[in-house]
């Protein structure tokens, strides 16, 4: 159950990299570390082959040192998402941390 938890924090942690520079799935799986994640690439590619089905990420393609490396960025509907999400963070965070302790 926790991992479900996870994963949708992990779609929140892509689209906010996503909306500051172009991620591609071993610097986002890095990024993810840096957070105490342990996410492996099976799980990885597919969420960000599944964001761009949904149309919240772009995929660019270039050639990286002979191989080529899939970036992606938000779009607007992305963007938007992720604006949707902050706000619930931001009220989920007030009510579980800071509750009123009347």
């Amino acid at each position: 159950m926790l991992r479900d938890f996870f994963l949708g924090t992990i779609k929140i942690h892509m689209l906010y990299h996503a909306s500051k520079e172009p991620i591609y799935g071993s610097y986002i799986i890095e990024e993810l570390k840096n957070h105490g994640y342990d996410i492996s690439p099976g799980t990885i590619y597919p969420t960000l082959h599944q964001l761009e089905e949904k149309g919240y990420l772009n995929k660019e393609e270039k050639v990286v040192s002979g191989r080529i490396r899939k970036y992606y960025t938000t779009t607007e509907s992305g963007n938007n998402l992720l604006e949707e999400a902050k706000k619930q963070i931001r009220e989920l965070a007030e009510e579980v941390l800071y509750e009123n302790k009347e």
